[in-house]
């Protein structure tokens, strides 16, 4: 009997000991796990710093639909968010995109969260930035960046640097343009041969700026040798070429950051 009760004693004590090792691992494995998680979170939005629309005399600046939507899609899956521009300070907003017509779940989310705006009242300056603190890049569209972003030799090398560390770099609607001037090592146009798509000209038309833009999205892309597609005008498209992101318009933003959250995992 002694004996019995002796070796029910070892056992159970085998099987504590058993399922706290179990119970350790598995707290060190999450706790790993939460580590890279947080570590591969880290996303740079580039926004732009110009607010007027050519000779119009409209006001411009990023669409809102644009940023809020990956902003939230990213923001709920624990990404810190650092936002640049190329002068620092408020991002301008473009009117057109703040009206109640262009009105989303992640726009009016966006109106509601001071915490938003005022990363959006007070960005950082982008010649600041150093990709080797972020694990991607993200460019919002509107018609700003063509105007700045599109000529701005920061953002040009930042691009480059990230591109060379093979981190996503994604854009959407009117931000591809920001890609004019990026090059490969080799000096050839970075999405020449590459799968992209952008802001069409028959939305530019659709829109009445196809004569007030410095330059069509869609002509420029082709020009520089990348393999340009597009859904219908207005369409939820985007498209993924190894590192590289890109959506079509507004309504494909939320795509672009899907996109983007699977090739950070």
């Amino acid at each position: 009997m002694k004996t019995l009760q002796t070796v029910v004693v070892i056992l159970s004590l085998i099987t504590a000991s058993s399922c706290k090792k179990h119970n350790v691992s598995e707290t060190v494995s999450e706790a790993k796990k939460e580590l890279k998680t947080e570590k591969k979170m880290k996303v740079l939005f580039v926004l732009t710093s110009h607010d007027k629309l050519g000779d119009t005399g409209k006001k411009t600046g990023f669409w809102v639909e644009e940023f809020a939507s990956p902003y939230y899609t990213l923001l709920d899956k624990g990404a810190a968010i650092t936002i640049a521009t190329p002068k620092g300070g408020a991002a301008p907003i473009d009117p057109s995109s703040d009206s109640p017509d262009a009105a989303t779940e992640a726009t009016e989310r966006f109106n509601k969260d001071a915490e938003a705006k005022n990363k959006i009242a007070n960005t950082k300056v982008l010649a600041a930035m150093n990709p080797d603190d972020f694990d991607a890049v993200f460019y919002p569209g509107g018609h700003g960046p063509l105007w700045d972003l599109t000529n701005d030799a920061n953002s040009v090398a930042l691009i480059e640097k990230f591109d060379r560390q093979n981190k996503p770099i994604a854009f959407v609607c009117h931000a591809p343009a920001v890609l004019k001037d990026v090059k490969n090592e080799d000096g050839s146009a970075l999405v020449k041969g590459k799968q992209v798509t952008g802001f069409s000209n028959s939305e530019e038309a659709a829109v009445g700026l196809t004569e007030v833009v410095p330059l069509l999205l869609e002509d420029m892309l082709i020009e520089n040798g990348a393999l340009y597609s597009n859904a219908d005008q207005w369409a939820p498209y985007a498209v993924q070429d190894g590192n590289l992101i890109t959506g079509q318009n507004p309504a494909s933003s939320e795509l672009v950051a899907e996109k983007l959250l699977e090739t950070l995992k």
